[in-house]
């Protein structure tokens, strides 16, 4: 059974029943993780720095993952998104490349 944890980042507590899921990797509310797994799952890691939340992606079967990078190391990992996570701010992740294009948008068309 998934224990309640403070979240490292923001603080936030997140409830075992509020988890969404028994293999809850980063917070609903700010979407931070803790470096903890070398390969998924493993818990084997001994960094232990902030993980932020950089980007998502959607993976071959359609699912979304919330990529994080490691403040300390720089690994990056992604961890599929919870039913609970916070939407406005995976949108407004998901949105960043949009806001910053590679090229200037006079150049398209």
């Amino acid at each position: 059974m998934l224990k309640a944890f403070v979240c490292q980042n923001c603080r936030f507590v997140v409830e075992a029943p509020d988890c969404g899921t028994r293999n809850r990797n980063h917070c609903p509310n700010c979407l931070y993780s803790v470096h903890l797994d070398d390969v998924s799952g493993d818990r084997t890691a001994h960094c232990g720095g902030l993980m932020e939340p950089i980007s998502v992606w959607v993976r071959k079967n359609g699912e979304w993952a919330v990529v994080h990078r490691c403040e300390d190391c720089g690994t990056i990992h992604s961890n599929r998104i919870a039913p609970d996570d916070n939407p406005l701010l995976l949108m407004s992740i998901a949105v960043r490349p949009l806001a910053n294009p590679p090229v200037p948008l006079e150049r398209i068309g």
